[in-house]
């Protein structure tokens, strides 16, 4: 159940504008029943994927494209080899601008115009068009749970997996599940007692913050709750009642920019924590510089997710991975999950290849990728469809620190790293 978490984190990254993710218009069943599927032509060279981006987004230019970096650095690598069965993978990249509107538009050309064969790591702010990909049978491997479409269609395979029925209804009910592994983690590694939850008076991001809270008193933590004025954030006072209340840990439900002023403040005001917690989109090389005035904070800067840190170069895997995509400015989590989701549809297509590469195969294949891992890079994927959620779940978590001259290390295997930990219910 570790997609649920995910997903939520992936929604809280974009709270600033107040965006609210699409989960697309609900489908009778009957739209999902006929078996008319569209067939890429076999004869069809090069062979065709798409990839659905919000690279121009109010969020911001760079903020949703690594995924789309990660998986085209994937394919350069594979047509460089041969591609699949002697056939060259041919991108065709969409930037839908971030809204519905560009994101249907993004879903007819490459669906209905390319035909593509499948859609991989797609990262959409408001993936409207998800029930269209959905009715067309486009198998969508590999994207990024920023809303509900991939607890809500069939055919659509995030990156993280899916327990829910995914029938046209997001989760269950409209409901979605998250565990509270993370809390976990630093309660039995660290013995974390105390937790601070910093978000605006902004609705959502109040409401991220709210089902954070929950999951640490499920924890048993003592929680300090603190809430900033989203247009003149006083991080200072927050700053020195962290350090009055003698948290040892801070979560957020605030922006990257928020997060660098309060590091700052923290800072400032001699606040010093166990670990300052971030999610996975914040998983980057870019600390150094983003975090440029926080040295103390930045250094207690820790990641959590679902795939293996970019940095483990001693993985084959991951330095596969590296030398790739060695002449990109800057490294993220999100374009390893990227090239993750780039050598999945490989598989599928590659297993498809003696009977034709068809939508319709490659859609089987995904929907027998039970314990996918792309080769270690990820934690077991399912997708198993639940008539009921369950109440607690065994969840693997991969962990990562910050620290100065070495980046990002790992912390213990993300295999054995795990625990049984209560789901709980979160309307998206």
């Amino acid at each position: 159940m570790r997609h649920r978490s995910r997903a939520a984190e992936a929604l809280a990254a974009v709270l600033l504008l107040a965006l609210s993710a699409a989960c697309g218009s609900r489908l009778p069943e009957s739209d999902f029943d006929h078996d008319d599927r569209t067939r890429a032509p076999r004869d069809a060279a090069p062979l065709r994927v798409g990839i659905i981006t919000s690279a121009t987004s109010p969020v911001g230019g760079s903020a949703f494209t690594g995924p789309r970096d990660g998986a085209r650095a994937f394919f350069d690598r594979l047509n460089a080899r041969g591609g699949i069965d002697g056939r060259r993978v041919e991108v065709r990249a969409c930037d839908d601008g971030g809204s519905g509107v560009g994101n249907n538009e993004c879903v007819h050309k490459l669906v209905e115009e390319d035909e593509v064969v499948a859609l991989v790591a797609t990262t959409a702010l408001d993936y409207a068009g998800a029930s269209r990909v959905a009715r067309a049978r486009v198998p969508d491997i590999g994207g990024q749970p920023i809303g509900t479409a991939y607890d809500t269609f069939p055919h659509l395979y995030g990156i993280y997996g899916s327990l829910a029925p995914r029938d046209g209804t997001p989760g269950w009910d409209g409901k979605l599940y998250g565990g509270t592994e993370v809390y976990r983690y630093f309660k039995r590694e660290h013995g974390a007692r105390t937790a601070a939850v910093v978000s605006y008076n902004q609705s959502a991001s109040a409401a991220y913050a709210r089902l954070v809270e929950r999951g640490l008193r499920a924890e048993g933590y003592k929680v300090v709750t603190e809430q900033v004025d989203f247009a003149l954030p006083n991080f200072r006072a927050v700053a020195a009642d962290l350090k009055e209340q003698g948290a040892d840990l801070v979560f957020d439900a605030i922006d990257g920019h928020g997060n660098a002023r309060l590091c700052q403040a923290m800072d400032e005001a001699g606040a010093d924590v166990t670990a300052k917690v971030t999610n996975v989109q914040n998983w980057t090389s870019t600390v150094a510089e983003d975090y440029k005035d926080a040295p103390r904070c930045r250094n207690a800067l820790w990641a959590t997710g679902a795939s293996r840190n970019f940095e483990d170069t001693g993985n084959a895997a991951v330095r596969e991975f590296r030398e790739a995509t060695k002449d990109l400015k800057t490294h993220s989590q999100w374009q390893l999950e990227g090239w993750a989701a780039a050598r999945w549809f490989t598989d599928a297509a590659t297993s498809c290849a003696s009977t034709g590469i068809t939508r319709a195969c490659v859609d089987g294949f995904m929907n027998r990728s039970q314990g996918y891992t792309a080769g270690g890079l990820l934690l077991p994927v399912r997708f198993d469809r639940l008539p009921e959620p369950p109440e607690s779940s065994r969840t693997c978590l991969s962990v990562a620190r910050w620290q100065d001259g070495k980046g990002w290390v790992g912390q213990g295997d993300m295999n054995r790293t795990c625990f049984t930990v209560p789901q709980l219910a979160y309307a998206p």
